[in-house]
Parts: C-alpha cells; sequence; structure tokens
C-alpha cells in the first residue's frame, strides 16, 4: 500500500503559500492513490528539539554509552527515520526565511544524520534512497538569474547537501514574490507572482498524472 510523509514547516498558518502546495500535492497524491495511507508531521505548530549539548552527541556515542538525555534523542531520530522509510512518496513544504531554511528544517535533517540508521556505517552509502522526495518552496522575494539578489536563497541549494549522506533526493517546485500581495512596495510585482504561483501549481498537479493524460 502507498504510504506519503507530509510535512509542512511554515509558522505563518493559514498564509502560508508552502502550507498551499503541500495540501494541494496531498490531495492530488490521495486522488492518484486510492487506499494510500499518510502521515502527516507539522514541524511548524510542533517543532522538533535541536540537537543540544546534553543529548546531541547520541550519534556520536554507542548506543549502550547513552545517558538518558542522548537515549532520548536518539530514539526521537529512529522515529524520524523510521516516518521516512515507510513512505513511498515524501512532500515537504520549504518557506524562506531569512534567506535560508527554517531551523525547523535544519533540524528535522539533522536527527535523520544518523549513523546505521540512514546511512551505512561501512560503506558510508545512504540509506534513505529510492524514494519520490518533493518540497514545495515558497520565497518572499525573487532570486533568479538577473535579480538583485540572485543567489541569496540559501534553503534550496542546502537541502540536497544536508541530505546528500542520507540518499535522499529532493526534486524542487516552488512560487516566488509571495510577498508582493501584502508588501505594497512590491505591487507591481504582484502579475510575476501570480504567475509563479500559477506554474507551481501546475506542476503540483500534475506530479502523479500518467505522462499519457499531461501529454
Amino acid at each position: 500500500m502507498a504510504h506519503l510523509l507530509y510535512i509542512d514547516s511554515s509558522i505563518r498558518g493559514e498564509h502560508s503559500v508552502s502550507r498551499r502546495l503541500t495540501a494541494r500535492a496531498a490531495a492530488a497524491w490521495r486522488a492518484a492513490h486510492p487506499g494510500g495511507t499518510v502521515t502527516y508531521r507539522d514541524l511548524g505548530r510542533e517543532p522538533l528539539p535541536h540537537l543540544d549539548e546534553a543529548g546531541g552527541l547520541a550519534r556520536m556515542v554507542p548506543v549502550e554509552q547513552h545517558t538518558p538525555a542522548q537515549r532520548a534523542s536518539w530514539e526521537l531520530s529512529e522515529r524520524l527515520v523510521d516516518e521516512v522509510k515507510r513512505a513511498d512518496t515524501i512532500v515537504l513544504g520549504l518557506p524562506l526565511y531569512n534567506y535560508g531554511a527554517p531551523s525547523s528544517v535544519k533540524t528535522w535533517v539533522d536527527h535523520l544524520i544518523a549513523l546505521g540508521i540512514a546511512y551505512d556505517p561501512a560503506t558510508g552509502a545512504g540509506l534513505l534512497g529510492g524514494r519520490e522526495f518533493i518540497v514545495l518552496g515558497s520565497r518572499g522575494g525573487g532570486y533568479g538569474p538577473g535579480t538583485p539578489r540572485e543567489g541569496w536563497d540559501h534553503a534550496e541549494p542546502w537541502l540536497p547537501h544536508g541530505l546528500s549522506m542520507t540518499g535522499l533526493e529532493p526534486r524542487f517546485i516552488s512560487a516566488e514574490l509571495t510577498l508582493a500581495p501584502v508588501n505594497p512596495a512590491m505591487a507591481e510585482l504582484i502579475p510575476l507572482h501570480e504567475q509563479s504561483l500559477a506554474a507551481a501549481e501546475r506542476a503540483v498537479d500534475e506530479l502523479w498524472v500518467p505522462a499519457s493524460a499531461v501529454a
């Protein structure tokens, strides 16, 4: 039975564009996979604990030597890795905050980088590859080629590197200029925002449609 891991990370609630896209993707996935099951995690509303001095070294200490705090941190990593392993498809919402990924997403990635369960200790090979990983991004400004802030998006380029040890390979669909409708200084960019969002929504709608139906 097909299984979807559906993750949000925005802190903007109903105003979030990334949540709008992830909800659309989850609905499209359910329509294409009747009887499929879904695990939902909301990193924006229920963030994971950051790796700290008390428990963070669990990934560098043999399990039998774990302190209580390290044991709790390691067990959380095991649960998060298991969520990924049970999924055929992962959908992750990735808004851009201060030119980078939300700290909640960074923490999720940090928990996944776990020796022995996410990558092989002998070969270094990732153990989480072979599944579909769709990342739905939203960016308040424009960061494409030729724009004044080209290259300032440090979320999308970072994620494949951050997860590289696990074998997960993200595919990105993003909407830009999402602040144009609410920022008067960006009002003239609203048409470009609408075009970008419409293109992202079309790409989401086509994710699980047979190629013959799209052609």
